[in-house]
């Protein structure tokens, strides 16, 4: 299956206008197809070590790759670093059309979450993309991410002044934000370009609906994460928001008219949301990377997207 310039199946519905695009383009530059990979489910538990099945996640990554995917997310506190060196192992020399995108600024203290911290001083961002580099086996990373903006050691906007030195010397192509508030966000660009950010935002968590209104305000690629996430339901159903009943009210007619599942048609409303969202949906399952990636054929309607935007807030920054 491929999807980059595949044209779609059509709903017998009436398709939203203008149609959804196949690709979008990061920067002036690196145009990729609309699903990516997340690849950080391909470590050990929590994130922590290598991944149990080293030759299965090998076989993953060439499969994503095999059939249409231009875009595989990583970053070096996966593992950390085993993440980077079994994307590596699995596809150098890479395909001209893969997009690879890290990140730094995460350390890791250990093999807990609570061992999370940041760290954005000069010195130890450039090291972490120049170490980046080394293990994927680029010359150049096409896409870099400053992986936190909650480093303390330094001001947030030093940090980015760093990755745009790393820019200007030619080791990052673009620089990218993770998990960046809109003000930071728009601080960044006042200091150089930024290409892409990345955030949580799905059908039931709209964290990042701010930020992607500012990214929508300078045509900047926004790339959810857990995209195909479903909210945790309320067992007694207080909390319309968050009512089992309520979502499946909306989700489970549009998943049957389209013959699909509840996180492809997660996907498909993504893509359909605005033209500038890149989920990256990870798995380990073979089966259940070809589903994701065929989402990107299913043609919702203008009122399928309304009704699955209405189901939480949005946000004050963002109308339905």
């Amino acid at each position: 299956m491929t999807i980059h310039g595949k044209e779609p199946a059509m709903s017998t519905s009436q398709p939203v206008t203008p149609p959804v695009a196949s690709t979008v383009t990061i920067g002036s530059d690196l145009v990729v197809n609309r699903i990516g990979y997340g690849a950080m489910r391909l470590t050990g538990d929590h994130q922590w070590g290598e991944i149990p099945d080293r030759a299965a996640g090998i076989a993953l990554l060439r499969r994503a790759v095999e059939t249409g995917v231009t875009y595989i997310d990583t970053a070096d506190a996966y593992g950390p670093h085993t993440n980077e060196t079994l994307i590596h192992d699995a596809l150098h020399s890479y395909p001209d059309n893969l997009v690879i995108a890290t990140k730094g600024g995460f350390i890791r203290g250990g093999p807990d979450y609570a061992d999370f911290g940041a760290v954005g001083n000069r010195e130890y961002l450039r090291q972490s993309a120049y170490l980046s580099a080394r293990r994927l086996g680029v010359e150049q990373i096409g896409l870099y991410y400053l992986h936190s903006p909650h480093a303390t050691d330094v001001p947030f906007a030093d940090q980015v002044a760093t990755l745009a030195e790393l820019r200007e010397q030619g080791l990052i192509r673009h620089i990218g934000l993770s998990n960046v508030s809109p003000e930071q966000f728009r601080e960044a660009t006042k200091i150089v370009d930024i290409a892409a950010v990345t955030a949580l935002y799905n059908l039931g968590d709209r964290t990042g609906a701010a930020l992607l209104a500012a990214a929508e305000e300078t045509g900047t690629v926004f790339s959810p994460w857990f995209p195909t996430s479903l909210p945790k339901f309320s067992t007694d159903g207080s909390d319309k928001a968050t009512d089992e009943s309520h979502f499946g009210a909306i989700l489970d007619p549009i998943r049957d008219k389209h013959d699909a599942t509840v996180p492809q048609i997660a996907l498909a409303w993504l893509l359909h949301r605005s033209p500038l969202i890149l989920p990256i949906p990870g798995t380990t399952s073979p089966a259940h990377l070809d589903e994701n990636l065929a989402a990107a054929a299913i043609r919702l309607t203008d009122e399928e997207v309304n009704a699955i935007t209405g189901l939480i807030p949005e946000g004050p920054t963002r109308t339905a």
